[in-house]
């Protein structure tokens, strides 16, 4: 599964058993699927909790933390092997033959060696840097001085992205949250039964899609206002479709163009394709791009740099061509998402230089 269908997972098992809000408690990898709920439903979520987490796992020039690939691709062979072990999770076997056994079975039930490797992989593609300002709920992370995972320096830098989040280091060797000390229960007590203010919803991180025909005032011209006419209502009947299709939210159109919003990357390239499909028989050629940004949220309409960004980079795009931010890339790991690099840009009234990617290809499942 990738990142964004665990992320709705949560909200399934929420909607399930009829809870409108909780705390949200992410371990470990599970700590990148809570993170992007608690950015994107910030009124679903009452606080989030990270124990042992990291932002991304694998090292990079800008990330000195982590293993290198050489160390992952070692540790994905191993857990094809053996499965996770108490030396992995604990930093050695524990004395308890109890617990041990507890382990043992837990370990085996969860899921097969193959399938541990393999979310392992998909794991080490994550990159969850970019959502952090927007999570806007109290937040609680944590790790031990010497977890044999997460580096204690990676769990600091990420509490401090997040805003006004809460950071506690522990003694101990422990990676996995089983061995729960009365210190560590009685700061997850305090934390969740304290008075706090509750979390402001009027920002909410959202994928922006913007969509529009190539070419349109040319086709006019040469089709005529009447058929102009009925291709432009049988367009946006199209687009509509897909948008209720893929679960986006139409905000705004203008003349051929579309600005929708999606609570999840992967939905919104899979539309934005099949919006771009749709079209292709009546001769008509559209481009979309794509950023996941946080967004001021007022009434019906959201507003922000993330929408600016959006917009500049829809501009980009070619003729059927679906091009993406790299932050969309990053939530999309494990997808089976392809892409080519199309390289950095400017974006018009946007700080920076801004690597973005075009869409190759969709997974069996999206497609």
């Amino acid at each position: 599964a990738t990142l964004e269908e665990r992320t709705e997972d949560i909200r399934a098992v929420m909607d399930a058993v009829g809870s409108e809000q909780g705390v949200i408690l992410g371990i470990s990898e599970g700590g990148s699927m809570a993170c992007l709920f608690a950015a994107s439903y910030p009124e679903r979520t009452r606080s989030l909790i990270l124990w042992g987490v990291q932002a991304r796992w694998v090292h990079a020039d800008d990330h000195p933390w982590g293993m290198s690939r050489a160390e992952t691709e070692r540790m994905i062979r191993e857990l094809a092997e053996n499965g996770p072990t108490e030396e992995y999770l604990f930093g050695g076997r524990t004395a308890d033959p109890e617990f041990h056994d507890f382990f043992k079975r837990y370990a085996q039930g969860a899921a097969s060696p193959s399938a541990y490797a393999q979310l392992e992989r998909m794991n080490a593609e994550i990159d969850v840097r970019a959502i952090l300002p927007s999570i806007h709920v109290p937040t609680l992370v944590m790790t031990r001085t010497n977890d044999p995972v997460a580096q204690p320096d990676a769990c600091r830098a990420l509490a401090a992205a997040i805003p006004n989040a809460t950071y506690v280091e522990f003694p101990g060797t422990s990676h996995g949250i089983f061995a729960l000390d009365d210190p560590v229960l009685a700061e997850i007590e305090e934390f969740v039964t304290g008075a706090r203010p509750r979390p402001s919803t009027d920002r909410v991180l959202s994928t922006i899609l913007f969509t529009d025909i190539v070419g349109s005032t040319e086709r006019a011209a040469a089709v005529g206002d009447k058929a102009w006419r009925d291709l432009l209502v049988g367009h946006k009947e199209a687009v509509r479709g897909e948008l209720r299709r893929f679960r986006g939210q139409e905000l705004d159109t203008a003349g051929d163009g579309f600005f929708a919003s999606f609570d999840g990357p992967a939905r919104a390239i899979a539309c934005a394709k099949a919006i771009i499909a749709s079209t292709e028989p009546n001769g008509l050629a559209v481009r979309a791009g794509l950023h996941t940004g946080e967004c001021e949220r007022e009434a019906d309409k959201l507003t922000g740099i993330a929408v600016h960004i959006g917009a500049r980079v829809a501009a980009l795009a070619q003729p059927n061509e679906v091009l993406v931010s790299r932050t969309v890339k990053d939530l999309v790991a494990g997808s089976g998402i392809e892409f080519n690099d199309r390289g950095e840009h400017e974006l018009k009234g946007v700080p920076g230089r801004w690597r973005l990617y075009s869409v190759h290809a969709l997974s069996d499942k999206l497609a």
